[in-house]
């Protein structure tokens, strides 16, 4: 598990390798990946947009940008938790992804970013 807190909120990521997939007749490694989101500040905040990069063990990279995370905006009064998943198809069996997510303070209309630390992905157990 990887975690990062910037301005009070903590992100914490796990992952899980689902196997190979084909897609257009291409082999695929397919991951999903599990975000915790948790208010410990003392505003009441609302994640807006997304933005990730997918990075994969052949130098490829894809940007992947939107709005609120599985279709959600979630609201995060103090001490709210809101956890989510979802996944990707890489073309190794080895990637990282990294990005932030647009939040608003809606106690101020302040808007900030919150770091999602980078975090691997991996068919197997790597050691340092």
């Amino acid at each position: 598990m990887v975690e990062k807190i910037t301005q009070g909120i903590k992100i914490s990521v796990n992952t899980k390798y689902n196997g190979t997939s084909y897609k257009n007749n291409r082999l695929y490694y397919v991951f999903a990946y599990f975000i915790t989101i948790e208010n410990h500040s003392l505003q009441t905040v609302k994640l807006k947009d997304r933005f990730w990069q997918i990075f994969d063990s052949l130098n490829k990279t894809e940007v992947v940008e939107g709005e609120g995370v599985v279709g959600q905006t979630p609201v995060l009064k103090p001490n709210d938790t809101y956890s989510y998943s979802s996944g990707c198809f890489l073309e190794s069996n080895i990637g990282a992804m990294k990005g932030f997510y647009s939040m608003k303070n809606l106690n101020t209309s302040e808007h900030f970013k919150v770091i999602i630390p980078t975090f691997q992905l991996s068919t197997q157990i790597l050691s340092n």
